[in-house]
């Protein structure tokens, strides 16, 4: 059975085993989820489940707790959660109550969340170990701390309690850090989605517009797909392009601007992260085209290492030396290109890495480093690609045609058994296929 989620149910259950089966059967993982958000005075912000928690449960509603108890004979995977009430769902809408939670998401039971401060002792009773998110929320690790003293307070009348607490993303990050079949669907139609909003906004754009206006052309298609941001859209027309994480988008755009459009849609959970740059009157100048071409360069080498076993930082390297190469080359650097290296000259065009992981977060979890060295890519690993370059408006060390222009482009890649798939593809990238595009 396939949930709400668009993720099967056994799914869920076999990403639970899994975590249980690494944990062991003496340790007991605790997950609450994402608590609801003020956004002023006495509303909310649009609801977000914990990725965590959604990871392990599908299960969409605050004020939930799932708790995994590997090898307990009654049921091991329990939710906590609220109760049904016709006066409330009247105002706030249904919820799934305890027989939801186990006929739709396959839990192997389902308390009300009231019942936790009864019951999670005695699931804590006779674990040695501990799994919980510490520092994340205090209140709760000031609960789980209490539940955990009741069992201690109970030692001499032979209860066990937990002896040793751990860091539940050790586990659980490395997990999700490899995506199924059933996630790589859901991140392909993020990027199918997302890929329609930056289309239309390519055919949207016109000097004299607002940032927001484009802005508004992609979050249109967002929902007009069943789909949300995944993230705070950035419309940099002209300098802005140079601002890394620039959101006012507030600006005119004007005649002989580059817009830098970094904006994805996030589809049941999963995320999609795509940057395109292109001149808002349909033409790249020389020097824009000069390094819109460069940075598409430096994307191509690093994707050209997209394969298993390859250093994640070797696609990085790659993206700088080529970076590096044609800034010297345009006269942006001077020097020796060993010189520019070693020193990183670069940055001062150059200040970002060149991708991330991507998942149920936009910046996902998983390692990048194991035991000090730069991880190997692996079939099932999702990450963007995204070099690019900013001539910050006000760099009086290079000529005044150069001065204001930020590009980036960025595409969403998964490695298969033999090398990559690139699951944005279908958007133009080149300068010569955004100039044919904006032209049909």
């Amino acid at each position: 059975m396939r949930s709400i989620t668009g993720i099967p149910v056994a799914e869920f259950a076999r990403r639970r085993r899994q975590l249980m089966g690494m944990a062991g059967d003496d340790a007991i993982l605790v997950l609450p989820a994402a608590p609801q958000r003020v956004r002023s005075h006495d509303t909310h912000y649009p609801y977000r489940q914990d990725s965590d928690f959604w990871y392990l449960s599908g299960f969409p509603e605050p004020d939930a707790v799932l708790v995994l108890v590997p090898g307990r004979r009654h049921g091991e995977a329990l939710l906590f959660c609220r109760e049904r009430d016709p006066e409330r769902e009247a105002w706030d809408g249904p919820r799934f109550g305890q027989e939801g939670a186990v006929a739709a998401f396959g839990m192997d039971d389902a308390y009300p969340i009231d019942d936790l401060d009864d019951i999670l002792p005695g699931l804590l009773e006779g674990r040695s170990r501990v799994y919980y998110h510490f520092g994340r929320d205090a209140e709760f690790d000031l609960k789980l701390i209490g539940w955990v003293n009741r069992v201690r307070a109970q030692v001499r009348h032979g209860a066990q309690p937990p002896h040793e607490f751990l860091e539940l993303g050790h586990l659980l990050h490395e997990q999700r850090l490899f995506k199924s079949a059933d996630e790589l669907r859901l991140m392909q139609k993020a990027a199918e989605i997302s890929i329609r909003a930056h289309q239309e906004a390519m055919r949207a754009v016109r000097p004299g517009m607002y940032e927001y206006e484009l802005q508004a052309e992609l979050e249109r298609v967002f929902r007009a797909s069943d789909a949300c941001p995944a993230y705070a859209s950035i419309v940099g027309a002209g300098a802005n392009g140079c601002v890394l994480h620039y959101i006012a988008n507030n600006a005119r755009v004007r005649d002989g601007d580059l817009v830098l459009v970094d904006a994805g849609a996030e589809y049941r959970c999963y995320a999609a992260d795509i940057t395109r740059t292109f001149p808002a009157n349909g033409r790249f100048g020389k020097e824009q085209r000069a390094l819109h071409d460069l940075v598409g360069q430096a994307q191509a080498a690093a994707l050209s290492l997209a394969r298993p076993g390859t250093p994640w930082i070797a696609m990085h390297e790659a993206a700088v030396e080529t970076l590096t190469e044609g800034l010297l080359r345009l006269g942006l650097l001077k020097g020796s290109l060993e010189k520019n290296l070693s020193e990183e000259r670069y940055r001062r065009f150059y200040r970002h890495k060149s991708g991330h992981w991507l998942g149920l977060d936009v910046h996902d979890v998983g390692d990048y480093r194991i035991d000090g060295e730069s991880r190997l890519l692996e079939p099932g690993m999702v990450f963007t690609i995204e070099p690019g370059l900013y001539v910050m408006p006000d760099d009086t060390s290079v000529h005044e045609r150069w001065r204001g222009i930020g590009i980036r482009t960025e595409d969403n890649v998964v490695v298969t058994e033999d090398g990559h798939r690139v699951l944005t593809e279908g958007l133009a990238r080149s300068a010569d296929e955004i100039e044919a595009f904006m032209a049909g």
